[in-house]
């Protein structure tokens, strides 16, 4: 049975086609580029060095795939907002997220990655609109910044803004806030048993 630390890095896929058969089950992660995407990838996977985390926001530029199994994979697709990428490169990194949710037919869920501190933004907004058909994990990164009683009231700040079919966590990397209950939300939509981490 494949476990959520079995993921290696099978590709890096410019374009939708280039990615692996649509075929099994694939959890994609989303988010803008400063949010902490690499960082949750790596918490869930128990891999500190899985997806690079770099101190400049926008450097996952394609669709990068691992694979738990030839059956169950994790795409992790580039950053959207940050400013000091060109408008051109941001509306291609855009598009081609944009591309992926419509066509592939194999995407069973979407975490999206959001600063709990600046909540959801209108990249955020359109990209779950987009896919009202697949179950949405929304973790509220970096939830070590504030204090606990301050991480449950924007919690339930942001959920009242965001689709019915969204669950909203409190998440840090950092100090392993939500990280179990993200696992095993990863794991139900992935078709595995919750132990397998």
């Amino acid at each position: 049975m494949p476990t959520l630390r079995d993921a290696v890095f099978v590709l890096g896929a410019p374009r939708v086609r280039d990615l692996p058969p649509d075929t099994g089950v694939e959890i994609a992660f989303a988010g803008r580029s400063n949010a902490g995407k690499s960082s949750a990838l790596n918490a869930l996977t128990g891999q500190n060095g899985l997806a690079r985390v770099s101190k400049t926001p926008g450097r996952t530029q394609q669709l990068n795939v691992f694979a738990l199994s030839p059956g169950h994979r994790l795409v992790d697709l580039p950053g959207y907002g940050y400013a000091k990428v060109p408008q051109a490169l941001r509306h291609a990194f855009l598009a081609l997220t944009t591309d992926y949710f419509q066509i592939r037919r194999s995407l069973k869920g979407l975490v999206l990655v959001a600063d709990i501190r600046q909540g959801l933004k209108g990249e955020d907004h359109a990209l779950l609109e987009g896919r009202a058909d697949i179950p949405v994990l929304v973790l509220l990164s970096k939830a070590d910044k504030i204090t606990r009683g301050e991480r449950q009231h924007r919690a339930r700040e942001l959920a009242q803004g965001a689709p019915e079919t969204a669950t909203l966590l409190p998440f840090s990397a950092l100090d392993g806030t939500g990280v179990e209950e993200a696992r095993h939300w990863v794991l139900q939509s992935l078709g595995l048993p919750r132990d397998a981490c």
